[in-house]
């Protein structure tokens, strides 16, 4: 037998949500209209961050890198969920499988560590108030975001060499809309649980670790925001904060129910409910929620649309 991963299958076939014949023309068209929006909602993030001398400040700058991380994992996943809604079935290679899970798990872990990192930028910046700028410098804020990203691709290289030991013989009908980690070990003919449990173990810094060290922080967060004297204060602080939090608990609640907690190997559309949250969900509330209720990302956009004194 050939030693490519010594597999004798060569492509996966999706079948992704399996609706009915009447309900794809409506799917196709509510995923698409939400992909445009993702697209739209975050590229306008991104065009207002670097156009706006208003909105140079830390909290902007990641919220423009968190918008490049949405446009970026939904661009990887979506497209194909829209061939696979409109056509039932479609094929893919192994290897360009492989690169979607891990492009899919770099973008994700990305995401993870931006994340961190804002909730540790509302922790100086609430916390801190008189110190915050002077800590969080332009190097650092750099420091913190490029971090992010080489980090994200880095530690993801291990979950996705390990996939890509495993042997996949047959049958080789992937029931989900994208290649995960879930499919990968129901459809390999070697045995998973080494594998499985070495991911599992490998999300820890991943995912749990960056998700306890953001309610730490917001746990200080809420009592340095009790200390402030005036209620309309404390209201403008938990404003700051209630949003971010808002999606984190969501993001990192789907991750560790489907990427640390073991499957039974029947939970498939339970799986695919839960991606759904963080793959499309997230990416689309993400701009709605942080920037675009905000004063300052609305104003921005106001001067850009009049096209009025330079901002």
């Amino acid at each position: 037998m050939p030693k490519q991963n010594q597999s004798s299958i060569l492509y996966f076939q999706f079948v992704g949500f399996q609706n009915p014949n009447h309900l794809k023309i409506p799917f196709f068209c509510l995923f698409l209209t939400i992909y445009v929006f993702i697209l739209f909602g975050n590229l306008l993030i991104m065009i207002l961050v670097i156009s706006s001398q208003k909105l140079r400040s830390p909290m902007y700058f990641f919220l423009s890198h968190l918008s490049l991380c949405d446009v970026f994992s939904t661009s990887n996943i979506i497209p194909n969920m829209l061939h696979i809604v409109i056509l039932e079935m479609i094929s893919m290679s192994v290897l360009k499988c492989f690169l979607q899970f891990y492009l899919f798990g770099s973008s994700t872990s990305t995401e993870s560590f931006l994340l961190t990192v804002m909730a540790y930028d509302r922790y100086l910046a609430i916390c801190y108030p008189l110190h915050y700028f002077s800590i969080m410098d332009f190097r650092l804020r750099l420091l913190l975001a490029m971090g992010s990203w080489v980090l994200g691709f880095t530690v993801t290289l291990i979950p996705g060499i390990l996939v890509t030991t495993l042997q996949y013989c047959g049958p080789n009908v992937i029931d989900h809309f994208f290649c995960d980690l879930a499919p990968f070990l129901k459809l390999s003919c070697s045995d998973v649980f080494v594998v499985q449990t070495e991911i599992i173990v490998f999300s820890v810094p991943i995912i749990l670790l960056p998700f306890l060290f953001i309610i730490s922080s917001y746990i200080n967060i809420f009592f340095s925001i009790m200390k402030i004297p005036s209620t309309s204060g404390r209201e403008k602080a938990f404003s700051t904060c209630s949003s971010h939090l808002t999606i984190v608990s969501t993001y990192y609640g789907t991750l560790i129910i489907v990427y640390m907690v073991p499957s039974n190997g029947h939970l498939s559309n339970i799986n695919k409910s839960l991606s759904l949250l963080y793959i499309v969900i997230t990416p689309l509330f993400n701009p709605l929620i942080y920037s675009l209720r905000n004063k300052e990302i609305q104003a921005a956009m106001q001067k850009i649309m009049w096209n009025r004194n330079p901002i």
